[in-house]
């Protein structure tokens, strides 16, 4: 049993090594941290609710792990391919499009969601 927890605590150290990696290298992901904090700030501010919480923390978990998967993608490419090939680009091309679709869905959340707080009728 000992063992089983030791692993498990191993296997969460090893997945906080890497998003502190992904913080520290990527300035995307600095970007969608700030971004999540903008966005955490504002709804403390206007008190939403919990439903809406749910939706920001769902969207602020997609954007983030859609940068972290991308960056693996791009790290693995360039890995696999250091010289220039088109395929590589284009795996990497669709991973960065990738992110920005999640990012896109999480700003249009964003917007259905402090709109009303942002321009009271």
């Amino acid at each position: 049993m000992f063992t089983a927890i030791k692993k498990l605590v191993e296997s969460f150290r090893f997945a906080g090594r890497g998003i502190l990696s992904l913080i520290a290298s990527e300035r995307s992901m600095r970007i969608h941290a700030a971004a999540a904090l903008a966005v955490v700030a504002a709804g403390i501010h206007f008190s939403i609710t919990k439903t809406e919480w749910c939706l920001v923390a769902l969207c602020i978990g997609m954007v983030m792990a859609a940068e972290a998967f991308n960056t693996a993608v791009e790290t693995l490419t360039d890995l696999a391919k250091p010289e220039f090939h088109p395929l590589a680009g284009k795996i990497k091309d669709i991973s960065a499009g990738g992110v920005l679709l999640t990012a896109l869905a999480a700003a249009a959340t964003g917007l259905l969601i402090f709109w009303k707080y942002l321009f009271p009728a």
